[in-house]
Formats: C-alpha cells, sequence, structure tokens
C-alpha cells in the first residue's frame, strides 16, 4: 500500500474539493493546511480575478510558482490551484513529493463548478471547458501523482478519512535531487520492505555489510530479504575507523566475486559512519557502481555521514584520501537505534546536528535553546525527531545542488578545517563531532575578529554547545603544530588555508585565511602558542 509523508500535495481540476479534503485532513492531524490560491490572495492584497485581470494568467502561474515553493517548506497539507501544474517550475518542485490526485467524474464536477463558481477560467462555458482542461492537464497529473483518490458524490470528510489512512504520521521522507535523486526515510522499526521497494527488479543477489555490534538487525533485516526470494550474504567488519581499511575492501571486493554479484545486484550497508564510508567505496568501485542502501545507527551518521553520496577509506597518506562520489539508492534512518548509542556518542553526534543550524536552519538552535536538556538526548522526543530532520533537510538541500563539492557544498565544512587538525594533533581519540564543536567556537571567533560576525553569535555558539554538554576549548597541542595540519589540509587551495566563515547566523562563506589570523582566536579556545 502507497504510503505518504509530509509535506503532501492535493491537485485535481477545480472543483474536486481540493481545499475542503485538504482542511479536514490537516485538522485531523493537528498540521497545517496551505491553500495557495488563498496565499496568493493574501500576499497579492486582491482575488485571483484581478490577478488575472490586471496580470494574465502568465502572471497569475508565476505568483502561484513561487507560492508554492514556499508552501513546500512546511510540514502541511497542501492544496494546489487546479492549473498549478501546467506550470513546468511547479512540476520541477513537485518531483520529491508525495502528490495525490483527487479525480472526480465529468458531471459530478460539472455539477458542483455550475452550482457556484468565481473562477474566471470556467464562467462562460463550464462544460467545454473542464473538458478541455481534462484533456490538457491529464499528461501533467500523471506525470506528478504519487496516488489518485477517487471523490465523486461522496462528502469531502469520507475523502479526508480515505487520505488520512494513506498517511504515515510516523515516517519522514526528505528528497535528496540531482542527477541521482533519492530518498532519506526517518522512522522506527525499519524492515526489509523498505529495501526492497528500491531495488532493481532484475536483482537476485544483496551484499549486506554491516558493523558487529549490530548484528542482529542485520540478520533480521536478511531474513526479510530472503523470505521475498533474495540470496543474502553477509559481512561484518571491524569497529571504526579500523573498518576503512583496503584490507577490508579487498576483503569485500572477494566476496562479491565468489558470489558473483551482478551489476543487477546490491550493496546494503548498516552501521555507523565508518560503515557507511566504506562499504559505499565498495558499491561505488564493485563492476564500476552498484546500487547501494545504507542504513546508518548512529547519529551522526544519519545527519552526516550516510548523505551525500560521498564514500572513502583509509590510507597511510591520510583519512578519506581514497573514496569517489556514489549516491545511495535510499538512506534508512532507524530512530531505533539511537536507543542503544552511547551518550558521549549521541552528544558528538549533536555537534553535526547544531552546524547545520549556525550554517542554515536558524530554528535548530532555538529549538536547542528552548528545550529541556533531557529533551535533546531522548531519541523518542519530538524536539529531538525534529532536530534530526532538519539536519539531515539541510545537507539534503545542500548536496541537491552540489553533489561534488565544486562550490555550495563546500558549507558543510563549517568548524571542520579547526576539527581536522585537532583529530590528527589528538591521534583521533577526539569524537568528531567534539573536535567539530571546538571548530566551530574557533571559525566563530575568526568571523568576529574580521567583523564579519557580532559577539552574541559567538556567545550563542558557545551557549548551544555547551547546553549540549560539548567541548568549546582546547588545550592539547601547540599552536604551530596545528597550523601545520591546517596548511596541509586537503581543502587548502594553492597552499593557503581556507575556512567557512560566517557573515551572520545562517549566512556561509568561504574564506582565505593567513596563518597569523589563527593566533588570536587559538587563543581565545586556550591554545598557547
Amino acid at each position: 500500500m502507497t504510503s505518504l509523508s509530509l509535506p503532501i500535495v492535493l491537485v485535481g481540476l477545480p472543483g474536486a474539493g481540493k481545499t475542503k479534503v485538504g482542511r479536514l485532513a490537516a485538522q485531523s492531524l493537528g498540521v497545517a493546511h496551505i491553500d495557495t490560491d488563498r496565499l496568493i490572495e493574501e500576499e497579492a492584497g486582491c482575488s485571483i480575478s484581478t490577478i488575472f485581470a490586471q496580470e494574465g494568467e502568465a502572471g497569475f502561474r508565476e505568483r502561484e510558482a513561487q507560492a508554492v515553493e514556499r508552501a513546500l517548506k512546511m510540514k502541511a497539507i497542501i492544496s494546489l490551484g487546479g492549473g498549478a501544474v501546467t506550470s513546468p517550475r511547479v512540476r520541477e518542485l513537485l518531483k520529491n513529493v508525495d502528490v495525490v490526485r483527487i479525480e472526480v467524474e465529468h458531471e459530478e464536477l460539472l455539477r458542483r463548478v455550475t452550482k457556484k463558481n468565481h473562477r474566471p477560467l470556467l464562467r462562460e462555458d463550464p462544460d467545454g471547458v473542464l473538458l478541455r482542461l481534462r484533456e490538457e492537464r491529464e499528461p501533467y497529473y500523471r506525470e506528478v501523482e504519487t496516488v489518485t483518490l477517487p471523490s465523486d458524490d461522496g462528502p469531502a470528510l469520507e475523502v479526508a478519512e480515505r487520505l488520512l489512512g494513506l498517511i504515515d504520521t510516523h515516517r519522514s521522507t526528505i528528497h535528496v535531487k540531482g542527477s541521482a535523486p533519492y530518498d532519506v526515510l526517518i522512522t522506527r522499526g525499519i524492515t526489509a520492505e523498505a529495501i526492497l521497494e528500491v531495488l532493481r527488479p532484475q536483482a537476485t543477489k544483496v551484499l549486506l555489510v554491516h558493523a558487529s555490534p549490530v548484528e542482529e538487525a542485520a540478520q533480521e533485516i536478511a531474513e526479510g530479504l530472503r523470505a521475498q526470494g533474495l540470496e543474502v550474504h553477509l559481512a561484518s567488519h571491524p569497529e571504526g575507523e579500523a573498518a576503512k581499511s583496503l584490507n577490508v575492501v579487498a576483503g569485500l571486493w572477494d566476496l562479491a566475486g565468489r558470489i558473483t554479484l551482478g551489476r543487477a545486484d546490491a550493496l546494503v550497508a548498516i552501521g555507523g559512519g565508518a560503515t557507511t564510508d566504506m562499504a559505499g567505496f565498495v558499491a561505488a568501485t564493485w563492476l564500476r557502481g552498484i546500487d547501494l542502501v545504507t542504513m546508518p545507527t548512529t547519529l551522526l551518521a544519519m545527519v552526516d555521514a550516510a548523505i551525500g553520496g560521498k564514500t572513502g577509506i583509509n590510507t597511510a597518506a591520510g583519512k578519506n584520501l581514497v573514496g569517489s562520489f556514489h549516491p545511495p539508492r535510499r538512506v534508512l534512518c532507524d530512530l531505533d537505534f539511537l536507543s542503544s548509542l552511547p551518550e558521549r556518542d549521541f552528544r558528538a553526534g549533536m555537534a553535526e546536528v547544531l552546524k547545520c543550524g549556525f550554517i542554515s536552519d536558524e530554528k535548530i538552535l532555538t529549538i536547542v535553546e528552548e528545550a529541556e536538556p533531557d529533551t535533546l538526548i531522548d531519541p523518542a522526543s519530538p524536539e529531538l525527531r525534529e532536530l534530526l530532520e532538519r539536519a539531515i533537510g539541510v545537507k539534503a538541500r545542500v548536496v541537491s545542488e552540489d553533489l561534488k563539492e565544486s562550490g555550495l557544498r563546500e558549507i558543510l565544512n563549517y568548524g571542520h578545517t579547526f576539527a581536522h587538525a585537532i583529530e590528527r594533533c589528538e591521534d583521533y581519540t577526539w569524537r568528531h563531532g567534539e573536535a567539530v564543536a571546538v571548530g566551530c567556537v574557533f571559525a566563530a571567533h575568526l568571523a568576529q575578529l574580521r567583523g564579519l560576525l557580532s559577539q552574541e553569535d559567538v556567545a550563542r555558539h558557545i551557549r548551544v554547545l555547551s547546553k549540549m554538554g560539548l567541548p568549546t576549548s582546547y588545550e592539547g597541542a601547540t599552536l604551530g603544530g596545528l597550523k601545520d595540519v591546517i596548511a596541509s589540509d586537503k581543502k587548502a587551495r594553492q597552499g593557503r588555508m581556507r575556512f567557512i566563515l560566517l557573515k551572520g547566523i545562517a549566512r556561509p562563506e568561504a574564506f582565505q585565511v593567513e596563518p597569523s589570523e589563527l593566533d588570536e582566536p587559538a587563543e581565545r579556545i586556550g591554545i598557547h602558542s
């Protein structure tokens, strides 16, 4: 059965009942209902009829596309005007959104629109116009619809109840666009069905790579896949960064060869960031690329490593210097895994969540500031779920525009230049998120000294990171040692240090930085030369 997740868009011909059904369903769910026609009228300060008279249909459609784009940013039920789908821009916006087409037979539709009609396009010949609109718009509805919901002579409440039956209120879907689009599912109790939905019809084998602590979950997924006739081979690997070695990868290549893993088959990765990085590299290189499904089991992996298509392994030359970009077919974030995550790892993962607040979504910071501390580390709390969804949404939007880090994606490195230096100097005994927390504070001080960021914004960095129990100072390595590592960072250009700095909250930009500029911010966080 089709399962829908918010935002949900209702489309259909004039008179289909999109507004009434949407309003009733939204009331039952306790979410917002947005009627784009009403939104347009409110913003224009006049009726749709007036807009048509003054700007023509082209002017109205432009306003409509802008309204749809704004509405889709909310977790709401959205009722579109009947002709919205004729706009190529709107159809592009709807590509990765759940769209319900409300379908009504012609005679019933005619009865409705002639009974009460304020629509400019239908005033003179409603019968003929409706027939023409149906013929013209049918291909567009088929292009965007996820499911069709019949709505003939039954009351709108019944249609709304059928719509509610299709909505999974415990499952959120975030769409990653681009040349190889995929979904990130956020829910609980993920089963093999979520993997089966994206496997190729020709797939006969699955190589299931997993970290040893999640072997039980991997076995359950394997049993579900086998029940559907697939041949499943499990392979565990060492924990942590030890997984990201050429020896582990070579062993998986050998296994793939022995089981004759084919181009139509898939690799499923269950584990933390090291698992998704390494297994993704195996999927990218075996037969020059096979399908990949990732199931991250840590907070850090859910909001960062598993999303964006980066894969990689470590070598003697450094971490993640060998890798590729290989987007998955789907990312499955099962919140049940977070219940057994050690608290230190949980808090470290929150650093990447807060980073997304600093660079793009200020609401993340507001939620942390206003929430009770215990709810922020409770996997069952609505606050934590919203933080997770928002952080994943930030990364999804960025990598949708820039998969291979040629421009916009660089902003995701906020706090990371200094963090990588700490990790290297501490021989990777620090959690990545702990180092990122200090790196964000360092970058905030650097931006403030450059006149880009206010002192209050620096204080806000320290305040929200401290609330999550994350470090905001560092007294380990010498400044000279840190500078040497930063100068050799793989993101440096022409030998010059490069930092992402904020010109305000949610206003990131890349800057070249001179070594001497690091002295004062380093002293502010506790480092002495």
